[in-house]
């Protein structure tokens, strides 16, 4: 008999494919044979005959008059096919003493989660007591598993690769081999490893990179049968040459002159970047003042260091999606000369459209970073490295042999701190990977609590040999501290920034919420011979390019610009006023506001004025709230007398302060604290994902006796509680311009999955991502539309929803002019 995986694919096919698929990726951390294993056994189950008839039913090899027909879709994802192979590892391996069952316990999860995620090692919940999850799931009965009927049935070829695989010596020296790593790196005398944060954190880390090997295999292995055509385009990670790219960078370097003292600086920048990439692997910073041409400096250090370590791939992490187009761009039209090449270089995944449950159809337009140089966000970083479900976790094993570069890392959510270090770490000693860290202000992630997860720098990990000397170089502007008690008004901020556009040329006020820009912008809207601009994230970033374009031009030819904007425009955007207004927030904003004041150094000096408003709510704001209490407790140490930073206020010793005051603040949080309504119990996803402590008391309380297991993680409720910003936001397509209101109805009649693919990658451009109260608000205006019944896409259909001047609004404020409803 024949059996089948998917409509024109057998179920040998598919387990052979996805075994060879898989074996591959697992071997970027030498674990081929585990990885082929969980891929040969992965989709045993479907040897069943309730899964054979189920799936021939569907695909109309049994007619529905036949006996053996049945309901497919009625039993849609209702047949466990996931258990067997599961079960078969586990029956198998645990036989082989304790370090068997480990191993047999880290391969059964990645087969037992492969459709639903990560699977909880001890399970629990609300009102529910702490169970073995993951005994309760080898235990499941033979009758709803069928692993004594497809044992009987598996193909010959199937059967004896099984035997020489769970055969082969490697199978557990191979796990053995890096746990000794993990456990010799985070060494703690006199603590049981079974105890140790950071030792079972790495653990459990391990079993995802395992479960990415495999998630990425099957997909692309059921993608690729379905659809033939689609397969042809995958680069597999057969890219360009390193050393053609790095001869284009370095053509496009020669271009730059270096006729100002700024460009001489820039060009050192990066003459030490290029002589740094011949270090060996690990953690680095890259501490450069704002203008100083990170964003072509780090990628001279990438293309080098991947080249001199035949490394796979380069990681662009960028904070915002606001400053991904504009950095991606620069680096496009350096690495993609050609129009046949756009695309197949740089590869830039930042879309929040497509949403977390995908169904079958859709399958095909998640991407797995296939491509050399990747620019992406902290976000979809953070979601590969702990985020629920399969799509993240999908990517995770192209982070290894690769470099990651993290631009602005200051802005990484702090509760993630101790999980972020940990996973760094992890991608560095035992993944091959190397990661520089980039910004101007360093946030010290070398300096918290070691027992929790700390960086682990080497001596010489900055790529600058003198940073103070180069702050001091770069020094271009003077921040003068213009708090007031009482705090601005309006009124007053506006009218400096009147005056300043009067004896600088220009003035950048930059305020902290969305509610501010739009008050300020008001009074100042309406001012005779200047042009006044707005920006914020209410407005899609094809409207802000086109905003930032227009300021740039301006600028340059000399004309007066002022411009409100919010804190968006502070990290990475290329822009140069004369002068610079900030309400008073953490010193690392306001060091980045300083960044776009007198960047190019066209003037002697620009001033940037802090000020406190006298009415903006902070409530909801917790991470500028409290970095705004510390920078004023700084601003008084200077004021007293009681600091006297070398360098001025915004130099690396002020910012090395500030962040062991910031950090001092929020130490309670770094471990990614959850609650009881979220969790069960009072915890943190920290714990969970390793020692999992509360889980193991409350589960010998229950049970008399600790679980007889070895990883006891709770994956799966970690994963649902983990949210990398505390309201998680969606995605709305917006009708704004002609392009806009084209693109939604290209859309709605796109029902080929690749046209759709092509339309979603452009209307990243036209998007705004809105909260949830703002989403229920506009739902309740019934102005929403799915772009296509049963795609979970989302458009404003309504365009007097969006303003030209602040982008998305909650209010109707334009002319009526209804979309695709």
């Amino acid at each position: 008999m024949v059996y089948i995986a998917h409509k024109n694919h057998t179920l040998e096919q598919h387990l052979m494919g996805v075994a060879d698929k898989a074996r591959g990726f697992a071997a970027k951390i030498s674990l081929d044979e585990q990885g082929e294993l969980i891929g040969l056994l992965h989709d045993l189950g479907k040897y069943s005959a309730e899964f054979q008839a189920y799936i021939q039913s569907a695909i109309g090899l049994i007619n529905e008059d036949e006996d053996d027909y049945v309901d497919a879709h009625g039993l849609k994802g209702k047949i466990d096919h996931s258990s067997a192979g599961a079960q078969l590892i586990w029956e198998e391996l645990s036989k082989q003493g304790d370090l068997g069952k480990i191993v047999g316990q880290i391969l059964a999860l990645c087969i037992a989660s492969h459709h639903s995620g990560l699977i909880d090692c001890l399970s629990g919940g609300i009102n529910a007591p702490v169970g073995n999850g993951f005994s309760k799931r080898m235990l499941k009965s033979d009758a709803k598993t069928h692993l004594r009927e497809v044992k009987e049935k598996i193909d010959d070829a199937i059967k004896v690769r099984l035997q020489v695989l769970l055969a082969a010596p490697e199978l557990l020296s191979g796990i053995k081999e890096i746990m000794r790593q993990v456990m010799q790196a985070d060494l703690t005398k006199g603590l049981d490893p079974r105890q140790n944060i950071l030792t079972q954190f790495k653990i459990g880390l391990l079993v995802r990179f395992l479960f990415s090997c495999l998630i990425d295999a099957d997909r692309i292995d059921t993608a690729d049968a379905e659809k033939p055509q689609a397969a042809k385009k995958r680069q597999h990670g057969d890219y360009i040459e390193w050393a053609i790219l790095i001869e284009r960078l370095e053509k496009r370097l020669t271009e730059f002159g270096d006729a100002e003292p700024i460009d001489k600086i820039r060009r050192n920048i990066a003459d030490h970047c290029r002589d740094a990439a011949q270090r060996d692997k690990g953690i680095f910073t890259l501490s450069v003042p704002t203008g100083g041409g990170k964003t072509l400096a780090s990628l001279r250090f990438a293309l080098h260091h991947t080249c001199q370590h035949k490394m796979e791939r380069i990681i662009y992490i960028i904070p915002y999606t606001s400053i991904i187009d504009q950095n991606a761009d620069v680096v496009r039209k350096v690495l993609e000369p050609e129009d046949e090449l756009r695309g197949s270089i740089v590869l830039e995944h930042h879309s929040n459209l497509t949403p977390e449950q995908q169904g079958s159809r859709e399958k095909i337009l998640a991407e797995n970073w296939d491509a050399p140089v990747i620019y992406t966000t902290m976000v979809q970083l953070l979601e590969t490295l702990f985020g629920g479900g399969t799509r993240g976790a999908r990517r995770m094993h192209q982070l290894a042999n690769s470099v990651l570069v993290f631009d602005e890392i200051q802005t990484l959510p702090v509760n993630t701190v101790h999980m972020f270090c940990n996973a760094i770490n992890f991608l560095v000693e035992h993944c091959g990977s190397t990661v520089v860290l980039c910004t101007a202000t360093q946030p010290l992630l070398n300096g918290v609590d070691p027992s929790k997860g700390v960086l682990k720098f080497s001596r010489s990990n900055e790529i600058m040999p003198d940073v103070k000397k180069l702050f001091d170089d770069l020094e271009r502007v003077k921040v003068l501290n213009q708090r007031k008690p009482g705090g601005w008004k309006n009124e007053e901020v506006a009218e400096l920034a009147l005056r300043e556009v009067s004896e600088s040329g220009s003035c950048l006020a930059i305020v902290n919420t969305k509610k501010s820009a739009q008050a300020l912008f008001s009074l100042l809207r309406q001012t005779q011979g200047m042009r006044v601009f707005h920006l914020s994230t209410n407005m899609c970033p094809a409207h802000r390019k086109k905003i930032l374009a227009e300021i740039r031009r301006l600028l340059e030819d000399g004309f007066p610009v002022l411009c409100v904007s919010t804190q968006l425009i502070e990290a990475g955007v290329d822009v140069d006023f004369g002068a610079v207004i900030r309400y008073t927030a953490g010193l690392d904003s306001i060091a980045q506001a300083a960044g776009r004041c007198n960047r190019n150094k066209r003037r002697e000096v620009g001033r940037v004025h802090v000020v406190n408003p006298a009415d903006e709510n902070l409530d909801m704001l917790m991470d500028i709230r409290i970095g705004k209490e510390v920078t004023e407790r700084l601003l008084d140490d200077l004021k007293s007398g009681a600091e006297n930073f070398d360098g001025g206020m915004i130099a690396p010793q002020a910012m090395k302060r500030y962040f062991e005051y910031y950090f001092f603040a929020r130490k309670d949080e770094m471990g990614y604290p959850v609650s009881r309504e979220v969790a069960g119990r009072d915890d943190s996803l920290l714990n969970m994902l390793s020692i999992n402590q509360q889980a193991v008391v409350d589960y010998g309380r229950e049970h008399g006796s600790a679980p007889n297991i070895y990883l006891r993680q709770s994956f799966m409720t970690a994963a649902k509680a983990f949210k990398v910003i505390d309201a998680p936001t969606r995605g709305i397509i917006v009708p704004y311009g002609s392009e806009g209101r084209k693109l939604i109805g290209e859309l709605c009649g796109a029902f080929e999955v690749e046209k759709q693919f092509r339309l979603l990658r452009r209307a990243q451009q036209f998007t705004v991502n809105v909260f949830p109260h703002q989403l229920e608000k506009l739902q309740k205006e019934n102005i929403l539309h799915e772009i296509q019944k049963g795609v979970d896409i989302l458009y404003l259909a309504d365009a007097r929803y969006y303003n030209e001047d602040f982008g998305l609004s909650l209010m109707p404020e334009g002319k009526m002019e209804v979309h695709c409803v």
